[in-house]
């Protein structure tokens, strides 16, 4: 697997740890998810995670809450 680029941010969302980085691609960049037991990595663009970043915060909880969108 390659190794990710330089840490962008770090911060908690409930019990899940999400760390954004770089990914070498430009305007890309890699979102990191764990909460101790299961883990998720996908890319977003950069405007992406600059003007929707509320909206993949919320399905990144639910996705670890076990809820759909549909919910």
């Amino acid at each position: 697997m390659d190794e990710t680029k330089n840490e962008i941010e770090s911060y908690k969302l409930g019990q899940v740890q999400v760390t954004v980085s770089e990914t070498g691609q430009e305007n890309k960049l890699n979102i990191h998810c764990f909460n101790g037991e299961f883990k998720s990595e996908f890319t977003v663009s950069r405007y992406e995670y600059e003007n929707y970043k509320r909206l993949m915060n919320q399905r990144i909880s639910r996705a670890f809450s076990g809820q759909t969108d549909d919910e």
